[in-house]
């Protein structure tokens, strides 16, 4: 089975702060992210999580099958009006 990985990187400095994950982990990705936020011995901060985190989203959602609700509606032909 071929899984495809998600490269996630931000360099802060001296720094590299580097995510690799599949999509089964994108939750816990997000998790990890709030945790390296909360240490205080990290230079990571709750924005470098949000911005990181938004990330994470969009990739997920270009992938993401259209729902019904976010298609157009069919047009109904003349002769109904």
């Amino acid at each position: 089975m071929n899984q495809d990985l998600n490269v996630l990187a931000l360099v802060k400095g001296s720094e590299r702060y580097v995510f690799l994950y599949d999509d089964s982990s994108r939750a816990e990705t997000l998790r990890v992210l709030g945790r390296y936020a909360s240490n205080p011995d990290l230079s990571f901060t709750w924005y470098d999580a949000a911005v990181l985190s938004q990330k994470v989203r969009q990739e997920s959602q270009k992938f993401a099958p259209a729902t019904r609700f976010g298609m157009p509606l069919p047009t109904e032909p003349d002769e109904f009006y």
